[in-house]
């Protein structure tokens, strides 16, 4: 199974994908957990997270994280067996504040956040998370109950 957590910058997803990464491997040590983030590439993000993921066995759960949007990058990803969008969302505000409040190193130029943000595509997404009105870890219980009853 591909998860795939996608949303604007500063929503949320690295901190759901990474804690779900954590949960998944402690309730399924037999499985194979893999968490892949766009943020670990630099050029030719999406084709290369697409190569990371495409050959995922049934038993084995890989985690995307990225934001994915741009359609074309959704589809692509769509066209894959067994796949599911879990879309992480905030408002603008909330965005830009935790942008803010990140290490220089990993901090986004702000123009950024307000052009992914406007230009989002909103994917079919298998589940929503508002992180405005949820803390990480109901999140991570919300992503992890849905994915043990897609199994």
């Amino acid at each position: 199974m591909i998860v795939v957590i996608c949303g604007p910058p500063g929503a949320g997803k690295t901190s759901i994908a990474t804690r779900l990464h954590q949960a998944l491997a402690l309730e399924y040590p037999a499985h194979t957990i893999t968490l892949t983030h766009s943020d670990d590439y630099s050029r030719r993000t999406y084709e290369r997270l697409y190569e990371e993921v495409r050959d995922t066995a049934s038993d084995e759960i890989a985690i995307v994280d990225g934001t994915f949007y741009r359609r074309r990058w959704q589809t692509r990803f769509q066209s894959l067996p067994d796949v599911r969008f879990v879309h992480v969302t905030a408002s603008l505000e909330t965005c830009l504040a935790r942008n803010r409040a990140r290490d220089e190193a990993d901090r986004i130029d702000e123009q950024g956040v307000h052009v992914v943000y406007r230009e989002f595509s909103e994917p079919a997404a298998d589940v929503r998370i508002e992180t405005d009105d949820c803390a990480v870890s109901e999140a991570v219980e919300r992503v992890a109950a849905t994915i043990r009853s897609w199994q």
